[in-house]
């Protein structure tokens, strides 16, 4: 099975999320073959999921702190990129469900980061999401885990998202764009300062993501860096799914092109 393999390389959030929707597109034309992108945010940024209120977010404090923010073409919740490496998969669904994509791309996730030294795995509960989105913490992806998501002793390391889009020729496949924040460093735990809320409320979220999710750092007691990282995942899909990656000739050219294509969706919260 062959693949193209991206990265890792930083961009803005605009930028990234252009990225990984416009490569969805050039797959669902066949011009493309799929590919794992691998990449970072600058500056950082605040990603929110597609229906979510951009208003939970504090915009004053976010352009104070030179943070951007930025809607994506995929569901969930606030993510904050910092200290972190994305990952995003674009493929065929080869009539696979979403969860079962989900758990595929979990398992090689899971893998690469055991490379690593972390001990990750898979979680095989769900939380209940009609109590937690009750919560005012529900704005934040890691206060919250669900099914096939990567975790290591019961916290959430992987956060995850995903989209699905029809063939133009009616196939019954589909192609999928899923991408995920894979922490590193400890920076993403300062998401409560940008959102927009009390004081009390701040310091119990900062408690809740804090007891919910964990980093590579964290659980390694050492540095690592973004190639060392990059190396691992990458390692983890060959492995579990017996890919050959290959970059693309005008690799560069290639992102460039398709960072500065506008599109709609892409709203500046």
């Amino acid at each position: 099975m062959e693949w193209w393999i991206l990265g890792p390389r930083a961009l803005t959030g605009l930028e990234n999320m252009a990225v990984d929707l416009h490569l969805a597109d050039l797959l669902s034309q066949g011009e493309i073959l799929p590919t794992l992108r691998l990449y970072t945010w600058e500056p950082w940024a605040i990603s929110l999921g597609c229906h979510q209120r951009a208003d939970s977010i504090d915009m004053d404090c976010c352009i104070a702190d030179g943070i951007d923010v930025v809607r994506r073409p995929t569901g969930g919740r606030a993510v904050f990129h910092a200290e972190e490496l994305t990952y995003s998969v674009v493929m065929r669904t080869e009539r696979r469900t979403i969860l079962e994509v989900y758990n595929d791309v979990s398992r090689s996730l899971a893998r690469g980061l055991r490379f690593l030294g972390v001990p990750a795995e898979l979680v095989s509960v769900q939380e209940d999401f009609r109590g937690a989105y009750r919560r005012a913490s529900s704005v934040m992806c890691f206060s919250s885990s669900a099914l096939h998501e990567v975790q290591v002793g019961g916290k959430k390391l992987v956060g995850s998202a995903q989209r699905r889009f029809e063939m133009p020729d009616g196939n019954t496949s589909q192609v999928i764009l899923q991408h995920g924040s894979i922490l590193i460093g400890s920076a993403h735990r300062r998401l409560p300062d940008y959102v927009r809320t009390g004081d009390e409320q701040r310091s119990r979220m900062r408690t809740e993501i804090e007891s919910k999710s964990t980093e590579i750092e964290t659980e390694l007691g050492r540095s690592v860096t973004i190639p060392e990282v990059a190396d691992a995942v990458r390692r983890g899909f060959e492995d579990e799914w017996g890919i050959r990656f290959s970059v693309p000739e005008q690799c560069d050219e290639l992102v460039e092109r398709l960072a500065g294509v506008d599109d709609k969706m892409l709203i500046h919260a």
